[in-house]
């Protein structure tokens, strides 16, 4: 078995304990809370801008004013897409939360009856995630808007956002997947020497971010599947260098 399907595999295993599937919930929910009352308070004024804007645009006002169907079809057009840019805001949001809040949660309950051979080393902190994950949210959100005017471009509307999503996936929950169990030294090499399993990892868990309803759960999801990939990951790459794994029962 690979060792990213292997990873999946144990993600969802651990779904079956009712201390980790809380986490698994909470964190799309509240995002998706989060960015429905912004849209609530907030969607009227969006949708004036963005359509005052297109305004300033002489032809496109000028089309409008004369078809009063192209002016239907140009609004709910600005609506879609509104509504679309959302959805990687709800994604990363709640990457975020887990990276920050829930990961954490999962990491201990899970390294406690997976992974108790493995030696803690603590090369990570709690300061440490929070600040990764504001990184990464930052420069994903930089780099989707940036990427915008790519999605024109017959397919690339659908490639660029899943890539985009995979390293968010990767960027964010490498460190906190790792920080309880890893030396700084390690935290560097062990996602080094595991980058293309990681990303693929991270397009696995991108992908389901398309399904409806699975996507609110796919970044806890994708945290979790990250636990599992870099603790084992780390516990070869010690066993490769000749340290001695804990046993618990002596």
């Amino acid at each position: 078995m690979s060792p990213v399907i292997q990873a999946l595999a144990r993600a969802l295993r651990s779904l079956t304990r009712g201390d980790v599937i809380w986490h698994l919930i909470w964190p799309g929910l509240a995002s998706l809370a989060i960015w429905a009352t912004m849209a609530t308070v907030f969607w009227g004024s969006l949708v004036g801008g963005v359509m005052g804007w297109l305004d300033g645009w002489d032809w496109l006002a000028s089309w409008m004013s004369d078809s009063e169907l192209g002016a239907g079809f140009i609004m709910v057009l600005v609506h879609i897409i509104i509504g679309l840019l959302l959805l990687p805001l709800v994604y990363v949001t709640a990457a975020l939360i887990v990276a920050a809040v829930a990961l954490p949660m999962m990491l201990e309950k899970v390294a406690a009856t997976d992974y108790a051979d493995i030696e803690r080393r603590a090369g990570g902190t709690q300061v440490g995630s929070v600040t990764n994950a504001l990184r990464a949210g930052a420069l994903f959100v930089v780099a989707m808007l940036l990427s915008l005017p790519l999605w024109l471009i017959p397919g690339l509307g659908l490639l660029i956002p899943l890539l985009l999503t995979a390293w968010l996936n990767r960027e964010a929950f490498r460190y906190d997947a790792l920080m309880m169990h890893a030396d700084r030294d390690e935290m560097k090499r062990v996602p080094q020497k595991n980058a293309s399993g990681l990303m693929m990892l991270g397009v696995g868990c991108a992908a389901l971010g398309y399904v409806p309803v699975l996507n609110l759960f796919a970044p806890a999801f994708c945290g979790l599947a990250f636990v599992h990939y870099l603790l084992e990951a780390l516990q070869q790459h010690r066993q490769a260098a000749g340290w001695v794994v804990l046993d618990k029962a002596s």
